[in-house]
């Protein structure tokens, strides 16, 4: 037997839910277990889209480091955008996703921070896709289960 991971998460969150935190006393407990519950299907949702979302992330910063880098006169910062931008995942475990999408959000600080500092109409244009780029990634990680 394959266990499927996100399936078990769904029936033990559904479980914990709709059979035992109806019949939970007092309140407090009955609330906790409710949370627990929904806790277990944002894991769940996680579970799912967790390599999905990182490569995505990871290559959109790519694509963003490979654009502004034409217009970076700092060299040192100009090369190690084009060093990312060239870059790929080299694995799809989460916890390798994770370090390099570290490594990726570090730079983006330091190209924000950047243009920031320049008065050129291409900075404002970097500027301008950095804060679509972070709204993305916010919509991204969003969860189905509002508020959430």
């Amino acid at each position: 037997m394959k266990p499927d991971v996100g399936r078990l998460l769904e029936i033990i969150a559904g479980k914990l839910l709709l059979e035992i935190a109806p019949n939970v006393q007092p309140g407090y407990r009955q609330s906790s277990v409710g949370l627990t519950g929904m806790l277990l299907g944002m894991v769940r949702e996680e579970f799912e889209r967790a390599a999905s979302r990182r490569v995505e992330e990871n290559g959109a910063l790519r694509a963003l480091f490979a654009r502004a880098a034409k217009a970076v006169a700092d060299t040192d910062l100009r090369r190690r955008l084009e060093t990312a931008a060239a870059g790929a995942d080299a694995s799809l475990l989460v916890s390798q996703l994770d370090a390099g999408n570290d490594a990726l959000r570090g730079l983006l600080i330091e190209l924000h921070a950047y243009v920031e500092q320049e008065d050129a109409p291409w900075a404002r244009a970097v500027d301008a896709e950095i804060w679509r780029e972070l709204v993305a990634s916010t919509e991204r990680r969003r969860f189905a289960l509002a508020p959430f």
